[in-house]
C-alpha cells in the first residue's frame, strides 16, 4: 500500500510540475504564469478537482514514445467561483507548448461533456502552440471533436474563453464559437494564419501584435470582448463576468443581495438631455444610474462605441442593457453596431437575461461603404435577434428614434413588452429638417424654416407614438429605475414561445 501511495504521490508532483522548472521560469519571464496559477486565480480558494492529471499521449512517430508528462500539456477539472459550480481547462505551455495532441483533446471534450450534463458553464484558458504536429491527423480530429461540443453547448450553457498566449490554425474557431474571449494585451494572439505564411503568401509585412494582437481583435475585427492588461487582470474579469451569468439555459439568473432601493430617484436625469437636439451626452450616465450600485459591466466597449451593450443588476438581479450612444457617430447603427448588439440580444435571449433598450437613434448610416459592404444584411441581424427574443424586454427613448431604426431598437412592434418614453423623445420617420425638405421641396429657405417649425412642434415629442398605444406612457426621467424594476417584477413569469421550427436562419 504504501508503494502504491508512494506511486501517486510522485506522479501528482510530476503532473504539478509540468513541463518542468526550466519551462516554468521562461514562462514567468514573459510575464505569464502557468495554467495551474491561472486557475488559482480563476477559482475559489481549494475548490478546484482536477480529473485526467496522470493521462499521457499515445504517440509513438517522431521519437514522441521517449516523452511522456503527466497531464499531457492541459490541467482539466471543476471547481468554484464565488460558491456557483464551473467546470475549466487551462492548456500548459511548458508542456509541449501546450499543443493539442488527441489525448489533449479528450480531456478538453470530457469536461465539456460533463458540464452539458449537469448545466455548468466552460471556461476555457488558451495557451497553445496549436496542433501536436507529430500526431498529424489524430490532432486534427481533436481539434474537431471540441468544436462539435463548442456547438452543443452553445444556447445551453455559458462558454467563455481566455486568449492568454497563442492561439493560431484551426485552433483559433473554439474560442471563435464560444460566447465571451477575453484577450492579454501584448502576450495573446489569435490568427488562422501568422505573419510568415501571410507574407509568403501575399508579400504583407506585419508582426504577430498588429495580425491578431488584444487590441486589433478588441478594436478592428470584434473577435474578442476585452482586451486585458496582464493575466491577473483578464481572471479577475472572468470572475466578474461569471457572476452575472446563470449556470445553464435551464437556470434562473443570479440574484446577490442589494441596498440600493429599487424606487430610488435621479433626479440629474431629468435634465441629462441637452436643449439642442444635435448636442451629445453620455449615455453612459443613464444606464449608471438606472442600474444597482452603478454597477455595469461593459462587453466590446472599444469596438462599435456607438452602442453600448453589457450586464447589470435591477434588484439584484441580471439584465441585459443595449443602448445607442450619442456620443459616438450620433449614436447612429452601423454594420459594425447592428453585428455587436445583435449577438448580444441573441445571447441574453438564449440563458434568459432581460434585456433593458435605451434609444436615442437618428437612424442608419448613410453612404456608399455601408451599402456596398452589407448594411441591409447586418442591420437586419440586430432586427431578427430584437423580433425572436422571448425574454421580457423593456425599452426607454430618450432623446431621437427615427425610422427603420426605431422600429429595430425594440419597438412595440417586435414585441417589445414595455416601451416608455422620457418627454423629451423624438419618435419619426426622420428629423423634421430632412422630412420637410422632401415634403415641401421646392419652397424657399424661410417657407422651409417655418414648416420645420411646425413639423417639429407636431412630430418631435412621443405623444403621438403613444396616443397610437406604441408607446406606453411617457414617463418622468427620475422615475427610470423604478418603472423598470416594476416592470421586471411584472415579467418575471413572462411566457412567450416562438412556433415550432427547427432552427431560425438569420441573415449571417
Amino acid at each position: 500500500m504504501s508503494a502504491n501511495i508512494a506511486e501517486m504521490e510522485k506522479r501528482r508532483a510530476a503532473a504539478r510540475l509540468g513541463g518542468g522548472q526550466r519551462r516554468i521560469d521562461a514562462q514567468h519571464a514573459k510575464g505569464k504564469l502557468t495554467a495551474r496559477e491561472r486557475l488559482d486565480i480563476l477559482l475559489d480558494e481549494g475548490s478546484f478537482e482536477e480529473v485526467d492529471a496522470y493521462v499521457e499521449h499515445n504517440c509513438t512517430d517522431f521519437g514522441m514514445q521517449q516523452s511522456h508528462i503527466p497531464g499531457d500539456g492541459v490541467v482539466t477539472g471543476s471547481g468554484t467561483i464565488n460558491g456557483r459550480l464551473v467546470f475549466v481547462y487551462a492548456q500548459d505551455f511548458t508542456v509541449f507548448g501546450g499543443a493539442v495532441s488527441e489525448r489533449h483533446a479528450l480531456k478538453i471534450c470530457k469536461v465539456m461533456d460533463m458540464a452539458m450534463k449537469v448545466g455548468a458553464p466552460v471556461i476555457g484558458l488558451n495557451d497553445s502552440g496549436g496542433a501536436r504536429i507529430q500526431e498529424g491527423v489524430a490532432a486534427l480530429a481533436g481539434y474537431a471533436e471540441i468544436f462539435q461540443r463548442n456547438v452543443n453547448a452553445s444556447g445551453v450553457i455559458p462558454q467563455i474563453s481566455l486568449i492568454m498566449g497563442p492561439c493560431a490554425g484551426g485552433a483559433v474557431y473554439s474560442p471563435a464559437m464560444t460566447d465571451f474571449i477575453f484577450m492579454v494585451k501584448d502576450s495573446s494572439f489569435m490568427f488562422v494564419t501568422g505573419p510568415d505564411v501571410v507574407k509568403t503568401v501575399t508579400n504583407e509585412v506585419v508582426t504577430q501584435e498588429e495580425l491578431g494582437g488584444a487590441i486589433t481583435h478588441t478594436t478592428k475585427t470584434s473577435v474578442a470582448d476585452l482586451a486585458l492588461e496582464n493575466d491577473i487582470e483578464a481572471l479577475l474579469a472572468t470572475r466578474e463576468l461569471f457572476d452575472f451569468m446563470p449556470l445553464s439555459n435551464r437556470e434562473d439568473v443570479p440574484e446577490r443581495p442589494s441596498a440600493d432601493p429599487f424606487d430610488r430617484r435621479e433626479d440629474s436625469l431629468d435634465t441629462i438631455i441637452p436643449p439642442s437636439p444635435n448636442q451629445p451626452y453620455d449615455m453612459h450616465e443613464v444606464i449608471r444610474k438606472t442600474l444597482d450600485e452603478g454597477d455595469f459591466f461593459e462587453i466590446q466597449p472599444a469596438y462599435a462605441a456607438n452602442i453600448i451593450c453589457g450586464f447589470g443588476r435591477i434588484e439584484g438581479r441580471t439584465v441585459g442593457i443595449v443602448a445607442n450612444q450619442p456620443m459616438v457617430l450620433a449614436g447612429v447603427l452601423d454594420i459594425n453596431s447592428s453585428k455587436k448588439a445583435g449577438r448580444f440580444v441573441r445571447y441574453c435571449d438564449a440563458f434568459n437575461i432581460p434585456i433593458i433598450t435605451f434609444v436615442d437613434v437618428p437612424g442608419f448610416l448613410p453612404g456608399t461603404s455601408q451599402e456596398h459592404n452589407g448594411i441591409i444584411k447586418h442591420g437586419a441581424k440586430l432586427l431578427f435577434a430584437y423580433a425572436e427574443a422571448t425574454v421580457p424586454k423593456i425599452t426607454v427613448i430618450t432623446r431621437k428614434a427615427y425610422g427603420g431604426a426605431y422600429d429595430v431598437m425594440s419597438s412595440k412592434h417586435l414585441r417589445g413588452d414595455l416601451n416608455y418614453a422620457w418627454p423629451t423623445a423624438e419618435i419619426a420617420v426622420m428629423g423634421a429638417k430632412g422630412a420637410v425638405e422632401i415634403i415641401f421641396r421646392g419652397q424657399d429657405a424661410e417657407g422651409i424654416a417655418q414648416k420645420t417649425k411646425e413639423y417639429e412642434d407636431r412630430f418631435a415629442n412621443p405623444f403621438v407614438a403613444a396616443a397610437k398605444g406604441f408607446i406606453d406612457e411617457v414617463i418622468y426621467p427620475h422615475s427610470t429605475r423604478r418603472r423598470i424594476a416594476l416592470g421586471l417584477r411584472k415579467l418575471r413569469n413572462k411566457e412567450l414561445e416562438n412556433p415550432w421550427k427547427k432552427h431560425d436562419n438569420i441573415p449571417l
